[in-house]
């Protein structure tokens, strides 16, 4: 499967990525009309993630949390709104990522892209997960998505980068989405 990860992956993602984004066109206009009215600040949120060979990219999604959000200050208790506790639960949030897609930051499978702190204290071996691009799902997500420790995290992401194919890339689609609809 060399011929899909050096020229069909890619366009695959291209072509996926463009129809979904205009079948979901009103969805997220609308998703990010209630945003607004529901909070201040804007719609979409930006964060600074690891992509392909370590370098860092900014990753769009939709933001579900108030802008004066510090997830390091457990004072404030719960920071999410309720729009965005929907749009979590829904992986509504996840739909601008389909710009990091076209852009070629992301493929639709793949490692999930982690802040470049955590990327920082990977060693060698687990480095290998950014031999690939990122995804917007991936082994991990489509194995237990937030259930898994860390490490088990890891351990799917490097299993993935060792066996990328279209087949494989096709169950893990089949099984997010299972995942979500199961939500």
């Amino acid at each position: 499967d060399t011929m899909y990860q050096q020229f069909g992956k890619r366009t695959f993602d291209t072509i996926l990525a463009v129809i979904i984004l205009v079948v979901t066109l009103p969805i997220t206009l609308l998703v990010g009309l209630l945003i607004r009215l529901e909070s201040k600040g804007p719609a979409l949120f930006t964060q600074k993630r690891t992509g392909v060979g370590g370098g860092n990219f900014k990753l769009k999604k939709f933001r579900s949390m108030t802008v004066d959000n510090d997830v390091r200050d457990l004072t404030k208790g719960n920071q999410m709104t309720r729009m965005g506790k929907f749009i979590r639960a829904t992986s509504i949030d996840e739909i601008p990522q389909l710009i990091n897609v076209l852009k070629g930051d992301m493929s639709f499978i793949g490692p999930r892209p982690w802040i470049p702190e955590y990327y920082k204290h990977m060693n060698q071996e687990q480095r290998h997960r950014v031999d690939v691009r990122p995804g917007i799902t991936g082994l991990a997500q489509a194995k237990g998505r937030n259930t898994l420790t860390i490490n088990a995290k890891i351990n799917y992401d490097l299993e993935y980068v060792n066996d990328i194919s279209l087949k494989e890339d096709l169950k893990i689609i089949a099984l997010s989405v299972l995942a979500v609809f199961e939500k």
